[in-house]
């Protein structure tokens, strides 16, 4: 297998679940030893592309080829190519790490010398080699996880694929996920797909790709992103925001939005225009928020609705 091809290239891609259209036309790839993140509201389409990726799901209308090989035709060969973190949980609490990851290792055909050697090799991965013997059961939340990607990586995967992992971690486990995820991405060359609804993660990818309602809206670095928006952001808190939005529009000749109770503006030196507004309006205005654009302004920016 070539080492220059991608980890993924996803080409026309849809979806629908009866008279529902859970992907439509979606077109991307990820470049492999890179941490790419598909981010997107719950319902914008993320866990049907997971399942598609994983076999788990037809790829008609469409096509997807993991390191060149196609999902549709080659099944079985894909599925020797990855690993991969279901957001259910999927461990015995009733055993312990080992057995839990032993177990694992014989549905690949791993045993013996082989097997031990996968054993001490993913346990050092995700630093749990003092907690091999502890029950599942007494682990807490952040460890399971570990304890999830430990088995995805048993099979030596080229492709590691992770939907929601963060689901039910706190802000502490959370980033000791990520770090164990970009240490694999450095020491093993392994390509980490995941998906999530959180912001701070997606900013922490090298590329993300934005779903809302099934289809792509947006696709580039967090950085790259951002910069593309083109301004800084303002929000204006009023007591009328939508006459305030209107008067603005027509003064000011500027583009605006009314977003959650506050008039939103996109704009070059926003600290400069603040100002202007202020002087302007300055019995109609409450206060002004004034910031650098986020991931959740891109959202907003390409569907004109708020993050939820």
């Amino acid at each position: 297998m070539s080492s220059d091809l991608r980890a993924l290239d996803i080409s026309t891609l849809s979806h629908r679940y009866g008279d529902r259209d859970a992907l439509i036309d979606v077109s991307f790839g990820a470049e492999a030893a890179s941490i790419f993140t598909l981010l997107g509201p719950n319902g914008g389409g993320k866990t049907t592309l997971f399942r598609i990726v994983t076999t788990l799901l037809p790829t008609a209308p469409g096509k997807v080829l993991v390191f060149g090989q196609d999902v549709a035709t080659k099944a079985h060969e894909v599925r020797r190519l990855m690993g991969v973190v279901f957001q259910s949980p999927a461990l015995d609490s009733r055993l312990t790490v080992v057995e839990n990851l032993r177990t694992h290792g014989h549905l690949y055909g791993l045993r013996g010398r082989r097997l031990r050697s996968r054993l001490e090799e993913a346990l050092g991965l995700v630093t749990l080699e003092d907690r091999a013997d502890d029950l599942v059961d007494t682990l807490s939340g952040g460890l399971r996880r570990r304890v999830e990607i430990a088995k995805a990586l048993l099979p030596e995967p080229k492709l590691l694929l992770l939907d929601e992992p963060s689901t039910g971690l706190d802000p502490g486990a959370r980033r000791e996920l990520w770090d164990h995820l970009e240490r694999l991405r450095r020491t093993l060359g392994t390509t980490v797909m995941l998906t999530t609804h959180l912001m701070d993660e997606a900013a922490r990818s090298e590329r993300v790709a934005v779903l809302h309602e099934g289809r792509l809206v947006a696709l580039g670095s967090p950085s790259d992103l951002v910069a593309n928006i083109g301004g800084d952001v303002i929000l204006v808190a009023s007591n009328d925001v939508q006459m305030l939005a209107e008067d603005i529009r027509r003064r000011f000749q500027q583009s605006v939005d009314v977003v959650g109770g506050h008039v939103r503006i996109e704009r070059e030196q926003g600290h400069a225009f603040i100002s202007e507004l202020v002087e302007a309006f300055p019995e109609r205005i409450n206060g002004v928020t004034y910031g650098k654009p986020t991931l959740e302004d891109v959202f907003l920016h390409h569907t004109g609705q708020r993050w939820n």
